[in-house]
């Protein structure tokens, strides 16, 4: 992995959430796990709507948002730890297919608004498709890297993001440009992959699904840490979810996953 460069991991994970994003019906496991090379996607067989019911979504939240929004992806429910309050900016950090957007729409209400950033144009295109369908009119989808985020200094007063931050092979600019685009006060509210024991070589060096499947790019909570710190922020923290072990056991059948890697609450403040 450490002679791939930066553009073909980002190549990689774009070419398969483009995948993810031209699929307009199906049911299977999570796309935050490795592809099924037959599916297109991933390996078991639960509905979009069972998988983020396991990764913390109400019943009310899932049926709060257009259909085609919730595309089965993401490792937790960031919606549990941002505490939105009504006139925040958001700004959601790879926001897929919007369905993140659309709860935090909600909570912010009219006078708040939720900027959407994601580098792969059919995600943003589906989001933007279904923010007109939803009739969400608070929503702001922009094509663009979280390593060079589209937006300007102090504009938001929450960042939340689902998964999203281990596919970057890039992730101290990521906290360096979470740290500009925040407003002072401002904090994180992230749900993603951490590791919590040292990642086995062939995980680590398969880049096509391991990688862009939100494993083998996973930090650890010392290396987040680390980052977060030297990024700017304070209040800083990373907790590994025990519970997440349950899902991510079944991401890929065999693997053990789960004595590797686990959901984490990332929280700082600037």
């Amino acid at each position: 992995m450490e002679q791939a460069s930066h553009d073909q991991i980002r190549q990689n994970v774009r070419s398969r959430y483009k995948e993810v994003a031209l699929q307009t019906v199906r049911t299977g496991s999570s796309c935050c796990a490795p592809a099924d090379p037959d599916s297109g996607c991933c390996t078991t067989s639960l509905s979009y709507e069972d998988v983020s019911a396991q990764l913390g979504y109400s019943s009310e939240e899932l049926g709060a948002v257009p259909a085609g929004a919730n595309l089965g992806l993401g490792c937790g429910n960031p919606q549990t730890i941002a505490a939105l309050q009504p006139g925040e900016v958001v700004l959601d950090l790879g926001s897929g297919g919007g369905f993140d957007c659309f709860l935090a729409s909600r909570q912010v209400g009219e006078t708040g608004r939720v900027i959407g950033v994601d580098m792969t144009p059919e995600m943003v295109s589906r989001a933007r498709s279904n923010a007109g369908k939803g009739g969400f009119t608070n929503t702001d989808f922009r094509l663009g890297e979280i390593e060079h985020l589209p937006v300007p200094d102090g504009t938001a007063d929450v960042i939340i993001s689902n998964c999203v931050i281990n596919l970057s092979p890039a992730k101290q600019q990521v906290f360096d440009e979470a740290f500009r685009v925040l407003r002072a006060g401002g904090r994180l509210a992230i749900s993603d992959i951490v590791t919590t024991a040292e990642l086995p070589p062939e995980i680590k060096k398969d880049l096509d699904k391991m990688y862009a499947g939100c494993i083998s790019g996973a930090s650890s909570v010392g290396e987040l840490t680390a980052m977060l710190t030297r990024s700017g922020f304070k209040e800083i923290v990373v907790e590994p979810k025990d519970d997440s072990k349950e899902f991510i056991k079944d991401w890929v059948p065999g693997a053990n996953l789960d004595q590797y890697i686990a959901s984490a609450v990332i929280k700082g403040t600037k």
